[in-house]
């Protein structure tokens, strides 16, 4: 590589076009918050010729030709989308966010993609979110490259970074994550620090000098020579020991010079396969350059080395049906199967979907299929309408250039497609198809709203159908049993970002109140009570006594209604209205307004009047007969508790367990998992965990994850139920 002086950019201002997957790459920028994935977007625009200048630092944000400061924020909790074309190639850039809180937008960039650019910061390196999506990304093979950044800061060491890249992401061999160039550094600053200017290829033994603003290239110098020999004999022998030609090692090791292109061949198929891993480093122009450090090196890689559209597999799809239908990867003239990776909504076009291609083509104004599976548990319903698609455009910035059609391994902009959301499948109407869904995380951090007032009641539930459709992270709970409306998300940002979007958006301002878990009430011990509903008041009365016995069961029981009466004290057509009384004062709750579980009820005794006994009335001493019940026995409040799975590296394994019993949890085990890490399996009270999405990142940097689920619910300790009274009764 670096073989390519003169490419060709793209012209700015017009749309990037593809007509054939071939010439089609789809690289996916990951890194945590802070790494330069936007700036080094903006820098590989200005270099493609895709903008006219270079972004400049205004308010804290960087404003390019293509962006504002406002839309810079957007996207910065957002997948973008960022087409520029390089040497005949059209390369989609998906920027994706780097905080944790938006995990669901990188998974659609990595679904949308073909490679990933790792970003890693040279004074701040690599954290242990970034590692673990590094090992997603490994889990399917897909082909990645690692970017270093910020190389003008004080402390920056490029040497240092890519060693630490070798150890956070070579695990399995170190030799497989090498720089491909070293750092040309220019005259020393008064503080000490040398600037980097350029770069010395290791492969090429070029130095490629970025100082004026433009890329050149020369010799080294006689001193340089030396420096990078041991660099680029590692490197060597690193991209030969993926080489498809077994002889080359030991011709290589016999002294036999190894001819420059057939290095560039094997690296770019070792990079392509998803075996080889290099580093790069790049910076952004300065004002008035035309290119920024590095970049033309980064999209010589991008087009020389990551893989086309046709070398990737596309997901598994099935008829609607569910039966297996075999595509060819990636095939213009196959049927259509799109699938939807991003939804948002303008307030001038509507709904845009941001949709990738995985065959055929999309043209507009066509009639497509829209199918997704459907994600009830998260608000989301299922979807099997047909629907006509409106503009094709390709994005930059704000702005929608159109485009006459998408070919397969493409993506692009829909408008107006009403039903569609991320997730759902776009197929020809009549060969409907669904694709396998890519795997969602799970939002943990509940958020409970009411609207502000009515006029914001009467725009809510409208609101929060269109929020979930854009976000499949988030789920929409309306809790039957707390009356509340549940806005379930990934983090507080997560959280931030739903209220601002509900407000700014969709106009509908909420409040945020404290959540509340799913209590119930229990018997502590058996107990007995009678219920008289005697009334006359003209014509016929009210007339209806039963006395009940009530005994706790074991947990999971439910409510179970038993028949004792003998001799017809109570008549056979009331039996069943003493127990509909009795289960819905249970549901109604009988000390603290909870639902009462996992007790039998069983109708003794009673009395009845032959005119003036009624259905009615024995409903009402049913209930009458369990409240006295409860005033005389000792009522357990009932608390839920969850099967808590953390999965988190070593180092933190102590501290999470000890947090754990801290919030009254009981650690069920462990269990040593791939990787150097540890599932560590608990039962904690539901109340306790409210807020352990946030807790658990901050307690392990962000490289834990969990997961919950109900197991059941069990008496709450005395001195917490009382404080839980207290707090509803203030509440109140």
């Amino acid at each position: 590589m670096g073989d390519k002086a003169n490419a060709h950019p793209g012209a700015a201002g017009r749309a990037v076009a593809a007509d054939h997957p071939a010439s089609v790459r789809n690289v996916v920028l990951v890194g945590h918050s802070g790494s330069g994935k936007t700036t080094l977007v903006e820098a590989l625009a200005l270099t493609a010729g895709a903008v006219n200048r270079a972004g400049r630092v205004q308010d804290g944000g960087t404003v390019s030709d293509y962006d504002d400061i406002e839309h810079r924020q957007q996207r910065s909790v957002q997948l973008s989308l960022v087409p520029l074309e390089w040497d005949g190639i059209k390369i989609n850039l998906l920027d994706t966010p780097g905080y944790a809180d938006f995990v669901g937008e990188l998974r659609a960039g990595l679904r949308a993609a073909d490679a990933a650019l790792f970003v890693v910061s040279a004074s701040d390196g690599v954290d242990g979110s970034t590692r673990m999506v590094w090992d997603e990304c490994a889990a399917v093979g897909m082909p990645r490259a690692i970017v270093v950044t910020h190389l003008e800061a004080a402390r920056a060491d490029y040497g240092q970074m890519t060693g630490f890249c070798a150890d956070a992401f070579g695990a399995d061999d170190p030799d497989a994550v090498l720089p491909l160039y070293l750092p040309l550094h220019g005259a020393p600053a008064p503080d000490g620090h040398a600037p980097v200017t350029g770069l010395i290829g290791l492969l090429s033994q070029r130095v490629y000098d970025y100082s004026t603003g433009e890329r050149k290239e020369s010799e080294p110098d006689e001193e340089q020579l030396p420096l990078i020999e041991e660099a680029r004999n590692r490197l060597i022998e690193g991209i030969i020991a993926e080489s498809e030609d077994e002889t080359l090692m030991d011709r290589y090791l016999g002294g036999e010079p190894i001819d420059i292109k057939t290095l560039v061949d094997d690296l770019e198929r070792a990079v392509a396969r998803g075996t080889f891993f290099p580093v790069l480093a790049a910076a952004p122009a300065t004002e008035g350059a035309r290119q920024g450090l590095g970049t033309v090196e980064l999209l010589e890689l991008i087009t020389g080395g990551f893989p086309t559209p046709l070398e990737r597999a596309a997901p598994q799809v099935t008829t609607i049906d569910g039966r297996a239908r075999e595509l060819q990867p990636c095939d213009p003239d196959g049927p259509l199967v799109a699938e939807v990776v991003k939804t948002s909504s303008d307030p001038y076009v509507g709904r845009i979907s941001l949709v990738r291609v995985f065959s055929g083509a999309l043209r507009p104004d066509e009639t497509v299929h829209v199918s997704g599976h459907g994600l009830a548990d998260r608000g989301h319903e299922d979807h099997d309408v047909d629907e006509r698609i409106g503009a094709l455009s390709t994005p930059f910035g704000k702005q929608q250039r159109p485009v006459t059609h998408v070919i397969a391994g493409d993506l692009a902009c829909v408008a107006k497609l009403g039903r569609a959301e991320t997730g759902d499948t776009l197929s020809a109407k009549d060969d409907p198809l669904l694709m396998e869904p890519w795997e969602m995380p799970d939002p943990l951090l509940p958020l409970a709203i009411q609207a502000h007032s009515k006029a914001d009641e009467d725009k809510l539930s409208q609101g929060l159908a269109r929020l979930v459709a854009e976000d499949p992270t988030m789920r929409l709970e309306q809790n039957q049993d707390t009356h509340q409306v549940v806005l379930w998300c990934l983090g507080e940002a997560h959280a931030d970002v739903a209220l601002e979007r509900l407000r700014s958006r969709y106009g509908v301002q909420v409040d945020v109140v404290p959540h509340k878990v799913s209590l119930r009430e229990t018997f502590a011990a058996k107990s007995g009570g009678r219920g008289r509903h005697v009334k006359q008041s003209g014509g016929h009365g009210q007339y209806a006594i039963c006395e009940i016995e009530v005994e706790p069961l074991p947990g999971g029981s439910g409510i179970e209604f038993v028949d004792k009466v003998v001799g017809g004290a109570v008549p056979r057509q009331f039996i069943p209205s003493v127990e509909k009384g009795v289960r819905a004062q249970a549901a109604r709750g009988i000390a603290a307004g909870h639902p009462l579980i996992d007790v039998r009820v069983t109708l003794l005794d009673g009395k009845a009047h032959s005119v003036d006994s009624s259905d009615a009335a024995f409903q009402t001493a049913g209930a009458l007969a369990l409240r006295e019940a409860a005033a005389d026995a000792r009522i357990h409040l009932l608390e839920p508790v969850a099967e808590v799975s953390v999965l988190v590296g070593d180092d933190y394994v102590g501290a999470v367990m000890s947090d754990l019993s801290g919030r009254r949890g009981r650690v069920l085990g462990t269990e040593q998992t791939p990787g150097g890490r540890t599932l560590v399996r608990a039962e904690v009270p539901e109340i306790e965990i409210g807020r352990y999405a946030v807790d658990l990142r901050s307690l392990s940097h962000g490289t834990a994850r969990f997961s919950r689920r109900y197991a059941r619910h069990e008496p709450m300790p005395a001195q917490v139920a009382e404080r839980v009274r207290q707090q509803e009764t203030d509440g109140s």
